[in-house]
C-alpha cells in the first residue's frame, strides 16, 4: 500500500518506514535490517509495511512479493501464532490476486 497506513493505529503514530522505501534509499532490500522495518505496536503485534509504487505507476504485487521474501529471509515469521494482510483492492498487475474456489 502506497499509504503506508495499515499499522498506524497499530503503532499510534501516522506512518512506518516501509520495507521498498529503504531498499530504494539503499539500493537493495539486502541492505535492510530486520529490525529497521519491524516495529512492535499494540500488545506486541509486530508491525511491517511492505509499500509500493505511487497508485496507478508500477506493479503492486511485485513489491509485496519483494517485502515477503525479505521477511521470510529474515526469520520475521518466526513463533508467531498467526499472521494478518492488509492487502491492496486494487491491483494493477496481474498474478498477485486470485479468485477462490
Amino acid at each position: 500500500d502506497p499509504k503506508a497506513d495499515s499499522t498506524r493505529l497499530m503503532l499510534h503514530s501516522k506512518a512506518q518506514t516501509t520495507v521498498l522505501h529503504l531498499a530504494a534509499e539503499r539500493g537493495a532490500v539486502e541492505d535492510i535490517e530486520l529490525e529497521e522495518v519491524m516495529l512492535k505496536g499494540f500488545r506486541d503485534v509486530r508491525c511491517v509495511e511492505s509499500g509500493g509504487p505511487e497508485p496507478g505507476v508500477g506493479c503492486a504485487g511485485r513489491g509485496i512479493i519483494t517485502a515477503i521474501n525479505f521477511l521470510e529471509e529474515n526469520g520475521a515469521y518466526q513463533d508467531l501464532d498467526f499472521v494478518s494482510y492488509d492487502v491492496l483492492g486494487d491491483v494493477v498487475c496481474g498474478g498477485f490476486a486470485m479468485p477462490m474456489g
